[in-house]
C-alpha cells in the first residue's frame, strides 16, 4: 500500500469515528494547492540540466503550512501528498498553529557539487518564492537537504521580500536556527516513549531496546536511551545490523560511525540479518528509518512489547486493521505523535525568529517535553472517548482539531 493510500485510509477511519460530514471530509482530504515547477541549472562543466520541483500545500486552516523539502531521485507525488497531509494532522495532534506541506526536487544530491546544489536550490526558490513565506508556508530540511539548503532558500527569498529568517526552519544557528533542533525528533520520540511507558509503570532504565535506523534520528534516540540507563541490544541501518545482548556501547559506536565506519565493522558486537532486527526479542522496538517495515507478512513475528514509531509510516494500515500486533498485546505509539519533536522545535525556531529573541537549549528541551506530555494526555483522552487504539486516537485528535477550525472559519 503506497503512503498516500495509507494516510488517507487512516484519515477516513478517523473521520468515520468522529462522524464528520461527508462534504467536510472530502474537503479536508484535498490539498489546498499543488505546485510543480521546472528548474534548469548550469552544471560545473557548462552543460545544462533540468529538474522537476514539487510543493504540496495541504491545509492552512490552523496557520501557515509547514513541511520539509527533500532532494531524492525518486521524489514521488503520492508520497509528497501523503507527507503533506500527515503534517496537517501531526501539527494538530501536538497543538501547534500550523497546517501541512511537503516538497522536493527529483535529483540525486550525491551526484551534484555544492555549487550545483546551491544553484538548483536558488532556482527552485525563485520559482516558488511567491507561494511560501513566514505566514504562508514554512519549509524545513528533509531527506537529502540540510541547514545549508535552508540558508540558501533564506538568502534567495530575502532578495525578493527582505530579510525573513522565519521563512524556513532548520537553519544554521548563526542565521536564526534554534538550539536543540538537531536532536529534536529523537528527543521527542524519547519523551513520547517515557510518557507511554509511565502508563505501564515502567521506565527506560529497566528495559531493552532495538533501533532500526542509525541516521540523525536513530543515533539521537540511541544516545538518549544510553544516557537514561536503557540497554540498546540491537540496531541497524542500510549498511547492516548488529547486536549485543549485554548492550551496545553507544558513545563508542557514534564515534565509530562519525569517523566513517560501517556498523558491521564495529568491535564488541555480532552481525545480524537486517530482517532479524525487526523481529529481535526486546522490550521496545523503535523504527527510525524506512516506512512500511511492518506488514501482514512480518507483523506476527515481531517480539517487542512496545513499538515507538519514530519513522513515518513504518506500519502498513492493513496490518493495523487486521490487528496482528495488537492481538498479541503489542502497544504501538503512532508516528503522527511519536516523531513530532522535529516540527515542535521547528515551531519554536519560527517563534524565536518572529520575536527576535533566541532561547537557550534548556528552555527548548523543557518546552518540547511539555508539548509532548500534553499531547500524549490528549491522545489518551481521545482513545477513552472513542474506545480506540493510540493510532486512531491520535488521528481523531488531529482531524477533529482541523475540522473544528475549518468550520469556525466559515467553511460552509
Amino acid at each position: 500500500m503506497n503512503s498516500l493510500v495509507a494516510t488517507s485510509r487512516n484519515f477516513q477511519r478517523a473521520a468515520r469515528l468522529l462522524g464528520l460530514d461527508s462534504k467536510l471530509e472530502k474537503s479536508l482530504l484535498i490539498p489546498f494547492r499543488e505546485i510543480k515547477v521546472e528548474c534548469t541549472v548550469k552544471k560545473d562543466d557548462g552543460t545544462f540540466m533540468s529538474y522537476v520541483g514539487f510543493r504540496v500545500q495541504h491545509d492552512n486552516a490552523r496557520g501557515p503550512m509547514k513541511g520539509g523539502i527533500r532532494y531524492h531521485p525518486e521524489v514521488d507525488t503520492d508520497e509528497v501528498n501523503a507527507l503533506a497531509q500527515l503534517m496537517t494532522w501531526k501539527t494538530a495532534v501536538v497543538d501547534i498553529p500550523y497546517g501541512g506541506a511537503k516538497g522536493g526536487i527529483g535529483c540525486s544530491p550525491g551526484e551534484l557539487s555544492m555549487r550545483e546544489l546551491e544553484r538548483l536550490t536558488r532556482v527552485f526558490t525563485q520559482k516558488i518564492h511567491g507561494l511560501i513565506g513566514t505566514y504562508t508556508d514554512v519549509p524545513a530540511p528533509d531527506m537529502g537537504t540540510n541547514s545549508q539548503t535552508m540558508a540558501w532558500i533564506l538568502d534567495e527569498y530575502s532578495k525578493f521580500h527582505g530579510y525573513s529568517p522565519g521563512v524556513v526552519t532548520g537553519k544554521p544557528i548563526g542565521l536564526g536556527g534554534s538550539l536543540g533542533r538537531e536532536a529534536a525528533t529523537g528527543r521527542g520520540a524519547i519523551c513520547a516513549a517515557e510518557a507511554l511507558l509511565a502508563e505501564f509503570g515502567k521506565s527506560i532504565s529497566e528495559l531493552t531496546f532495538v533501533i532500526q535506523g542509525f541516521g540523525n534520528v536513530g543515533s539521537w534516540v540511541a544516545k538518549l536511551i544510553h544516557e537514561k540507563g536503557g540497554k540498546v541490544i540491537a540496531l541497524g541501518d542500510a549498511s547492516g545490523a548488529i547486536k549485543n545482548p549485554n548492550g551496545i556501547d553507544i558513545p563508542a559506536l557514534i564515534m565509530h560511525k562519525t569517523a566513517g565506519g560501517a556498523l558491521r565493522d564495529f568491535k564488541g558486537v555480532d552481525v545480524m540479518d537486517l530482517y532479524e532486527l525487526l523481529v529481535h526479542e526486546c522490550d521496545v522496538l523503535i523504527p527510525c528509518a524506512l516506512g512500511g517495515v511492518f506488514n501482514r507478512e512480518n507483523a506476527a513475528d515481531v517480539r517487542a512489547k512496545y513499538i515507538i514509531e519514530a519513522a513515518n509510516h513504518p506500519s502498513d494500515p492493513e496490518a493495523d486493521e487486521m490487528q496482528i500486533l495488537s492481538k498479541r498485546g503489542v502497544v504501538i505509539l503512532p508516528d503522527i505523535y511519536a516523531n513530532a519533536g522535529g516540527v515542535i522545535v521547528s515551531y519554536f525556531e519560527w517563534v524565536q525568529n518572529i520575536q527576535g529573541f533566541m532561547w537557550g537549549e534548556d528552555r527548548v528541551n523543557m518546552e518540547l517535553q511539555k508539548y509532548m506530555r500534553k499531547a500524549f494526555n490528549n491522545v489518551k483522552a481521545m482513545c477513552k472517548t472513542h474506545d480506540c487504539n493510540l493510532r486512531m486516537g491520535a488521528f481523531a485528535l488531529g482531524v477533529n482539531r482541523v475540522a473544528r477550525t475549518t468550520v469556525m472559519r466559515g467553511w460552509e
